[in-house]
């Protein structure tokens, strides 16, 4: 659709940034905090671990305040489970409680938003060794930790996100980290870990409604338009399946409180639909989401399963492998280029996006993560020139005007990452931020923040509320 003029961005816009507790605070060990399953995991060899990462533990005043004069009106960030509770349940730790109030009020000092992940991938890992997710008493270890959580910081944040990206800890736990890899029948195991947290988050939602009358709280997975490779009705119905099993299956439990139906049939008949208990459904029923929050980085084409052993097609990181006999088949998209990670670049797709979800849910949405990977470099005179990472937000952003002005209702923006941080596959070397972190893979040199061009360039689309893209 061509717009003759385009709706401005809305007055009060969260532009912001995004982060992970595990992916950029450091101090594993500090504190009091537990181990994490993401800190007990085998990292990929050659690459760092997640024990230092940007230290942003120790250099939360300074990166905060770098975030401020970008112009943020918002920040999004995720509390470690494991510094409120280090064994998952049980006893608080004050430590850990005192640091994220401490955070939340800098964040608040400096005119911005927090915006609270309540949990991103990082399990305790003593809950882990009781089953994780598939232990139905991991449902009540969330359910304890969000009283807390409420409690402790609910008034001082209006905005709640409850997991981030919950599908791909499902569809790609085996390469985000989080899948336990003793499982003996993991679909089986996967999908009633699902059922689990599907319940967790619906009980928070109803948790955070009556306890913070004046909070919003909503989901957070990681949603992207899915293409049939052609015309063909078999690629169209594969692409209708896969589209229901990645991205409605989520939504529609968090916004409807019921199973997709597509997604439901494909359980069937594989043998892995989950034990629900009496009372679940309704649990499920009477939560409302107040927004969707949601992480797009690229779409993704599929066709029909031909069922020649060739259905799993590479993507790109936690997108590794697309495809399952049967289903659908993974395909590459001969209209998009791709950047030096294998994933596919797609701005319309994001336009795309936005509108499904909106016409599907009629909710307002805000985007938590989209961004480049890059193996930025450290020029003389402290200058990084990332006019790649500028090139590739400004596409989105154009296209993400685009959306509004066709009618959908977005009230945030905060890309992935607001600085540097560990990424899951490639380390610290693969760079993301708008601020540069001085280490590399196993040398922490002298940790200095430093802005790269995309800073400045963000700066300016925040200051003219994206008149200036």
């Amino acid at each position: 659709m061509k717009h003759t003029s385009l709706k401005t961005f809305p007055e009060n816009f969260l532009w912001g940034g995004s982060t992970s507790a595990y992916q950029v605070e450091g101090a594993w060990n500090e504190d009091g905090k537990g181990p994490s399953v993401v800190d007990m995991a085998n990292h990929v060899e050659g690459v760092t671990d997640f024990k230092v990462t940007s230290d942003h533990y120790h250099h939360y005043k300074e990166d905060v305040a770098l975030f401020a004069e970008m112009g943020f009106k918002a920040y999004r960030f995720s509390i470690a489970w494991t510094r409120i509770f280090p064994e998952g349940t049980g006893e608080v730790n004050p430590k850990g409680v005192e640091f994220y109030h401490n955070l939340i009020d800098e964040i608040k000092q400096h005119n911005m938003e927090p915006i609270v992940t309540m949990y991103h991938f990082d399990l305790p890992y003593a809950l882990q060794q009781q089953g994780g997710w598939a232990n139905r008493a991991t449902v009540d270890a969330f359910e304890q930790y969000a009283q807390v959580l409420f409690n402790e910081y609910g008034d001082k944040v209006t905005y709640w996100l409850t997991i981030n990206e919950q599908n791909m800890m499902i569809l790609h736990g085996d390469a985000i980290g989080t899948l336990d890899p003793s499982l003996k029948d993991p679909k089986k195991d996967l999908y009633q870990q699902n059922h689990h947290m599907l319940v967790a988050q619906a009980k928070a939602m109803r948790m955070c409604h009556d306890k913070l009358p004046h909070a919003k709280i909503g989901p957070a997975p990681n949603i992207v338009s899915i293409y049939p490779a052609t015309s063909k009705p078999e690629d169209i119905l594969a692409a209708d399946n896969y589209a229901a099993i990645r991205n409605w299956l989520y939504l529609d439990m968090a916004v409807f409180g019921k199973y997709n139906h597509i997604v439901w049939s494909y359980l069937e008949e594989n043998g892995w639909t989950p034990v629900i208990q009496d009372g679940d459904m309704e649990i499920l029923k009477g939560a409302k989401p107040d927004f969707i929050a949601f992480n797009y980085y690229t779409s993704q084409t599929v066709q029909e399963s031909t069922g020649d052993g060739e259905e799993k097609q590479g993507t790109g990181d936690q997108h590794l492998t697309i495809g399952e006999p049967g289903v659908f088949k993974g395909a590459k998209n001969k209209h998009l280029k791709t950047n030096e990670f294998g994933w596919e670049i797609d701005p319309v797709g994001f336009r795309t996006t936005l509108r499904q979800i909106y016409s599907r849910y009629g909710l307002p949405l805000i985007v938590t993560e989209t961004g480049l990977g890059a193996f930025d470099k450290l020029e003389e005179g402290d200058k990084v020139h990332d006019e790649y990472r500028i090139d590739f937000l400004r596409k989105h952003l154009e296209q993400m005007r685009l959306a509004i002005s066709d009618g959908v209702e977005v009230f945030g923006f905060c890309p992935w990452s607001a600085i540097d941080l560990v990424s899951t596959h490639q380390g610290i070397s693969k760079r993301y931020g708008f601020i540069y972190v001085n280490r590399d893979e196993f040398e922490l040199l002298d940790m200095r923040r430093i802005r790269k061009d995309s800073f400045y360039w963000y700066q300016k689309v925040i200051k003219t509320n994206g008149q200036e893209i």
